[in-house]
């Protein structure tokens, strides 16, 4: 099972939304942080207070965001993307297809990117 780690401004503004993705809460460690799955997939959100969330040595700090992102397979691209619009869904780009399938990059609603991919 593959697991991801992303900073979120809200857990419970992410879980409403991953849930509409398909995951499902496996756990909750009080305000800072939940653990969602879908299939073989396990993702780790934390909020800014979490341990996670602290100073790097060198000064940085971890941020919600980026271009990192996990890629969720779906059967219907199209039909995935109109239901996402349809619930405020905010998109990136426009879908792209290219030799492998077609693809589209969707915010969360912190600013982290999860790619749609459906394969040709």
């Amino acid at each position: 099972m593959a697991t991801c780690r992303t900073i979120v401004h809200n857990l419970e503004t992410a879980f409403a939304f991953y849930q509409s993705l398909g995951f499902t809460l496996s756990e909750q460690f009080g305000p800072a942080m939940a653990i969602m799955a879908r299939n073989d997939l396990t993702l780790w959100r934390a909020v800014p207070l979490a341990s996670a969330s602290k100073p790097m040595p060198v000064g940085a700090q971890p941020a919600p965001g980026g271009w990192n992102r996990i890629v969720l397979t779906v059967a219907d691209l199209a039909a995935t993307v109109a239901d996402l619009r349809a619930k405020g869904g905010s998109f990136r780009n426009a879908i792209l297809c290219g030799p492998g399938g077609s693809q589209i990059l969707l915010n969360d609603r912190s600013g982290s990117m999860i790619e749609l991919f459906q394969p040709r």
